[in-house]
C-alpha cells in the first residue's frame, strides 16, 4: 500500500450482531501485555496459518493468538454505543505504514501521519472503512469513543503489526462474562460493564459459562448477583480444577480444588465403580455398599473429599505430574453400619443381592424391612395351616357320616 493512502473513520454500517464465542481478558490495563518469547520473526513464518485476533468489545480488549496460545492482551477504544464496532468474523485485508487520516464528516479535510493524526501510525483494515490502528488520544483508551475503528496505544498496533499479515482472521464478540483458566490453574471470571446495551444477566446465565469449566457449583448465588451489580471487569477467582481419571477412565466431572479442600463428584464415582450410594441429609453423609463418610451437598451436586473416597468406594487417588487427578482401586477398608432413612443416589442391579453388603438407600427403596418379610411368613403359614386343619374336618365329618 501506498503512504499516501486516504483513510476514513468509519461510522456505524448495517451488520447482523454476532454473540457468542469466547475471549479470555484481563481487564483494560493501561498498557498491553508483552509478546514476551514471541519474536517478529518466528511469528512471521507462521502467522497466516496460526495467527489469530480476538476482540471483546464488552471486556474492550484485542487479544492476539498463536493457535490456542493468547500471546498478546491489549485494552482497546471500540466504536461510541451509538456508532458501535460491528461483531463478526473478519480478516486483515490490508496494512499501512504511516496512514493519512481523512475526516469522515468532511472528506476534503484531511491529516497526514505524524503526531496529529487521529490514525497514529499504523493502519490494519478489516472490513470496509473499519480498521485497528494507532491514535494521538491515548487517555480515550479503554472507553467507548471511536466512530466503529479500533483504537490502541501507538507502541501495542505497532507490536501487533509486525506479527500479523493480510489474511490474519478477526474474531469481534461482546462478551460480559469472560471466564478463563490461569497459569496456577485457578479458575477466573470477570463481569464488564453492558456498554452497549445489549446483554443481560443473570445467575443463571453466569453459572452456564461456569459450567464449562466445572466450578458452576462453587460459587453462591449471592456472590454472583453481586458480581452482575458491580460490572467492574475486576477478576474472582474460584478454585482450581484438574481433569479426573478413575482406573484410567475420564470422567465428565472434575477434581475441584477450594480452599484446602479437595472435592470429588461422589455420584459419578458411584456409577464408575458400580456402587450403590446414598445421602443421609440429617447427618450430611454418603453412604454406599462400603460404608458411610461425610459428603458436600453445593447446588444439588454431591461431593467427598478423597480421603471419603476411599472409604466409600475403595478409591485412592493423588494429583499427578501430568496434570490431572488420578484414582484407582486401593485394598478395602473396614465397612461402616448402613445408616437408616437415606436418600438413594446411586443403585446398581445386581443378580446376587444375598452375596453384596446392601447400602441403607438400596435396602430402603428396594426391599421390605425384616419385620414385614416376617409378618408375610407367618401370614402365609396361618393360611397354609387353616386350609390343612379345614381339610382333616371335612374329611372327619365325611367319615362320620359314612359310619
Amino acid at each position: 500500500m501506498m503512504s499516501s493512502k486516504k483513510k476514513i473513520l468509519a461510522g456505524a454500517i448495517a451488520l447482523a450482531l454476532s454473540f457468542g464465542g469466547y475471549l479470555p481478558a484481563a481487564g483494560t490495563a493501561e498498557q498491553g501485555v508483552s509478546l514476551g518469547s514471541l519474536s517478529v520473526a518466528s511469528a512471521a513464518e507462521q502467522k497466516d496459518e496460526q495467527m489469530k485476533i480476538s476482540i471483546n468489545l464488552a471486556a474492550r480488549s484485542l487479544a492476539l493468538y498463536r493457535g490456542n496460545t493468547r500471546v498478546a492482551l491489549y485494552p482497546i477504544g471500540p466504536g461510541k454505543p451509538y456508532t458501535p464496532t460491528p461483531t463478526g468474523y473478519y480478516k486483515i485485508q490490508d496494512k499501512e505504514v504511516n496512514p493519512t487520516w481523512t475526516s469522515p464528516e468532511d472528506p476534503s479535510v484531511s491529516i497526514s501521519s505524524g503526531p496529529d493524526c487521529p490514525i497514529g501510525y499504523r493502519w490494519m483494515t478489516i472490513q470496509g472503512n473499519y480498521g485497528i490502528h494507532g491514535t494521538n488520544h491515548p487517555e480515550s483508551i479503554g472507553h467507548y469513543v471511536s466512530n466503529g475503528c479500533i483504537r490502541m496505544y501507538n507502541e501495542d498496533v505497532e507490536k501487533l503489526f509486525d506479527n500479523v499479515s493480510v489474511g490474519t482472521p478477526v474474531e469481534i464478540t461482546y462478551n460480559r462474562v469472560v471466564v478463563e483458566k490461569a497459569p496456577d490453574d485457578q479458575i477466573v471470571y470477570y463481569i464488564y460493564p453492558d456498554g452497549y446495551g445489549r446483554q443481560d444477566l443473570d445467575v443463571d446465565s453466569v453459572r452456564t459459562w461456569l459450567k464449562g469449566y466445572g466450578v458452576q457449583n462453587f460459587v453462591s448465588d449471592e456472590a454472583i448477583t453481586q458480581k452482575i451489580e458491580a460490572s467492574d471487569g475486576e477478576p474472582t477467582y474460584i478454585a482450581k480444577v484438574y481433569p479426573l481419571f478413575v482406573n484410567g477412565q475420564k470422567l465428565q466431572s472434575k477434581a475441584v480444588v477450594q480452599e484446602g479442600k479437595t472435592y470429588l463428584p461422589a455420584i459419578e464415582l458411584a456409577k464408575e465403580v458400580k456402587v450403590n450410594l446414598g445421602w443421609d441429609a440429617r447427618k450430611e453423609q454418603l453412604i454406599s455398599d462400603y460404608g458411610s463418610a461425610h459428603g458436600y451437598l453445593k447446588q444439588d451436586t454431591y461431593y467427598c473429599e478423597p480421603k471419603e473416597a476411599e472409604t466409600l468406594f475403595h478409591l485412592q487417588g493423588t494429583l499427578a505430574q501430568d496434570g490431572t487427578f488420578t484414582m484407582t482401586n486401593g485394598a478395602p477398608v473396614a465397612q461402616a453400619t448402613a445408616e437408616p432413612e437415606v436418600k438413594p443416589l446411586v443403585e446398581q442391579p445386581s443378580a446376587n443381592t444375598a452375596a453384596q453388603t446392601q447400602s441403607a438407600a438400596g435396602e430402603a427403596a428396594q426391599q421390605p424391612t425384616a419385620a414385614a418379610q416376617s409378618t408375610k411368613t407367618d401370614a402365609a403359614a396361618g393360611q397354609t395351616q387353616v386350609k390343612h386343619e379345614k381339610t382333616l374336618q371335612e374329611i372327619e365329618a365325611e367319615a362320620t357320616k359314612k359310619g
